[in-house]
């Protein structure tokens, strides 16, 4: 079920990664593995051969994301016999009953890949929109009272500004981040020293949830804020704003929704080895940080704006799961809060090394880095604040709601 791509005429052959159990498989988890189920089978030469038991029985109607085919599927039901017998043919990928541990290696990358593709929709929708507001006249400045003199392009406007930077700082933010991830990608292959690699390896892991739901909500916000500037034509098809809603819509859900990220993130990423990556993050975050100090002036105004709200989120952390294990019911019944104040922190700290990066120059280009990085300073981290407050009293709202009430 929702196999995009799963069924096309594009390419000779479609390989799929099948999650499946042996006859002999014990009960639960433990008892899946992974195969390579192709759709075609290939011949002794490699060439093309008879077709496997993959069947297309269905097609999902979507929002968005309508140039790609997606697909229900069946696996060995009888439509086709390769080799005269019934069921479809495949290959084990890894050892038995180790199915779950290779397809979650497969969606790391998988999953920074979707927050690239919430970036990329976000920032697409960002330049329409900063485009449309420079083009668009509408309204004069406050105090102007010749109504024969020309109007103001809407971008002159402060409250279509807030919009803009807001886009900005979501999209680059994002960037920054999806661009880091996939630097720890490399260092964890590449790396010469394997204390680097294991350090990469273990900061990837923790950031992987983040990097993939933080800009799967907060770029689709973004074209919700293009569709904004564009006004009532932001919501008709005469302008691509709207596609670019719908099909940013789907990355919250793609490779793990929003709340399924937000439960690894606090209830596996950040006490694996006893805290090991959740500390090793902080240190990180602590070293640019300390930079920021250096630096003096404002850098170090928002280097103690950071400071603080990371050393809450660790605080935090450690009220949630004071309790240990026995405390998990309600720390996981509020993990959705705690990803959201996560990311917003950890996308701080990546305005600050763009802030950083841009000290000693000076261009609009500089300056918008800049501009943009005081406005998720001074309008997004505070959002933090209430959150982790609500984390801190372990709230039960959600958790002891009933069904019945929910009429």
């Amino acid at each position: 079920m929702w196999i995009s791509g799963g069924e096309h005429e594009l390419t000779e052959n479609i390989v799929h990664l099948v999650l499946a159990k042996l006859p002999d498989a014990p009960a639960g988890t433990k008892g899946i593995s992974l195969f390579l189920v192709p759709r075609f089978l290939l011949d002794d030469d490699g060439s093309i051969g008879e077709r496997n038991d993959v069947a297309l029985v269905g097609l999902n109607h979507k929002m968005g994301w309508r140039g790609t085919v997606n697909t229900v599927l069946a696996f060995g039901e009888g439509g086709q016999r390769p080799g005269g017998e019934a069921g479809a043919i495949g290959w084990i990928v890894g050892e038995p009953g180790q199915g779950l541990a290779g397809m979650f290696h497969m969606m790391n990358e998988a999953r920074i890949g979707v927050g690239l593709g919430a970036v990329a929709l976000g920032s697409t929708g960002y330049r329409k929109a900063l485009r449309y507001a420079r083009e668009r006249p509408q309204g004069r400045p406050l105090g102007a009272k010749d109504p024969a003199a020309p109007q103001s392009p809407i971008v002159e406007h402060p409250d279509v500004r807030r919009m803009l930077l807001a886009q900005k700082s979501y999209v680059e933010g994002g960037l920054g981040l999806l661009m880091y991830c996939a630097r720890l990608v490399d260092d964890e292959r590449s790396l010469e020293d394997a204390e680097g690699r294991a350090r990469a390896r273990l900061l990837l892991e923790v950031l992987t949830p983040i990097a993939k739901s933080w800009p799967s909500q907060w770029c689709l916000e973004a074209n919700a804020l293009a569709i904004q500037v564009h006004g009532g034509y932001g919501y008709t098809r005469d302008y691509e704003v709207e596609q670019h809603y719908r099909d940013n819509r789907l990355n919250p859900i793609h490779e793990g929704t929003h709340g399924i990220q937000a439960l690894d993130l606090l209830g596996r990423k950040v006490t694996m080895q006893r805290g090991a990556g959740l500390a090793l993050l902080a240190e990180t975050i602590g070293a640019t940080i300390g930079r920021a100090r250096e630096a003096g002036g404002e850098s170090a105004e928002l280097a103690e704006a950071l400071a603080a709200r990371l050393g809450r989120l660790l605080e935090v952390t450690g009220i949630l799961w004071g309790d240990g294990p026995a405390g998990a019911e309600v720390a996981l019944a509020n993990a959705t809060a705690y990803l959201e104040a996560a990311g917003h922190v950890v996308v701080a700290w990546i305005w600050l090394e763009q802030w950083l990066a841009a000290a000693g120059h000076e261009s609009d280009f500089h300056d918008g880095k800049r501009q943009a990085a005081r406005f998720f300073f001074r309008h997004e981290l505070p959002r933090t604040g209430p959150q982790l407050d609500l984390l801190a009293a372990r709230d039960r709202t959600t958790l002891d709601a009933r069904d019945a009430w929910l009429d």
